[in-house]
C-alpha cells in the first residue's frame, strides 16, 4: 500500500461550511455598523484561518487596514457568533462518506489538517458524524504555522508515524497544494472547494478529482 496515510483539509473539502462562515462573518460586521458582504466576497475570504477571514472581512472596500482595537473588536464578535452557528447549516459534500471509508478500508491511517481553529474543528467534526473517522487532527492553531507551510502536514505525519513520502493530502485550495509539495507529499484537490475564488486547475498537483470518493478509486489505481 503506497499511501498510509491520508490528510484531509476540511472546508470546502469535507464540509460545505460556508453558509455558516457567512453568517458569522455579517452578523460580525453588523454589530460593528458595516453592511454585509455578498457571498462570494467571504467565500473568497476563506482558507487561511480565521484571523485572516476577519482581517479581509474588516478590511473590504477600506482605504487602511482596521485598527488592533477594532481587529480584536471584530475577532471576538466572529467567535462569538460563529459558536452559535457552527455546523448549523454546514452540509458534507457528495461522496464524503463513502470515500473516508474506502480509504479506512484499505488500512490507511486518516487525519484532518485544517486551518480552522480547534475550537470550531472538534465540534464541526462531531455535529457531521466525522470524528470517528480520523485519528488525528491537526487545527489552526496547533502548529506555530497554518498552511500554506508544510508544517502541519508534517506534524500529522508525525503524529501517525508515517514518512510523508508515504501521505496523500486531499484538499481543496493553493494552500493545501503548497503546503503538500513542499512537506514532499502527494496531493489531490477537489473542484468544487473555495481556493479563495481562484481555478484549481492553475495549481501543481498530483490530480484533480470530482469528490472524495473519486479520491478514494485514484489512491487505489496509484498503490
Amino acid at each position: 500500500m503506497r499511501f498510509k496515510a491520508v490528510l484531509f483539509d476540511l472546508d470546502g473539502t469535507l464540509v460545505d461550511t460556508i453558509p455558516d462562515i457567512i453568517q458569522a462573518t455579517n452578523a460580525m460586521r453588523e454589530q460593528l455598523g458595516l453592511v454585509a458582504l455578498d457571498d462570494a466576497t467571504i467565500t473568497a475570504y476563506v482558507g487561511r484561518g480565521t484571523e485572516d477571514l476577519v482581517l479581509r472581512a474588516l478590511s473590504h472596500n477600506m482605504p487602511n487596514a482596521p485598527t488592533q482595537a477594532l481587529f480584536d473588536q471584530g475577532l471576538t464578535l466572529f467567535k462569538q457568533c460563529y459558536h452559535e452557528v457552527n455546523g448549523k447549516q454546514s452540509v458534507l459534500f457528495d461522496g464524503v462518506l463513502e470515500g473516508l471509508h474506502a480509504f479506512a478500508s484499505t488500512g490507511a491511517r486518516l487525519a484532518i489538517v485544517t486551518n480552522k481553529q480547534t475550537a470550531f474543528t472538534l465540534p464541526l467534526l462531531q455535529k457531521m458524524g466525522l470524528a470517528d473517522y480520523f485519528e488525528v487532527v491537526v487545527c489552526g492553531d496547533t502548529c506555530a504555522n497554518k498552511k500554506p507551510d508544510p508544517m502541519p502536514l508534517l506534524h500529522a505525519c508525525e503524529a501517525l508515524g508515517v514518512n510523508p513520502t508515504q501521505a496523500l493530502m486531499v484538499g481543496d485550495s493553493v494552500n493545501d497544494a503548497l503546503a503538500a509539495r513542499a512537506a514532499d507529499i502527494a496531493v489531490l484537490i477537489l473542484p468544487y472547494g473555495y481556493n479563495e475564488g481562484q481555478d484549481v486547475r492553475n495549481l501543481e498537483v498530483d490530480d484533480i478529482v470530482p469528490t472524495i470518493a473519486a479520491a478514494a478509486l485514484w489512491a487505489a489505481n496509484h498503490s
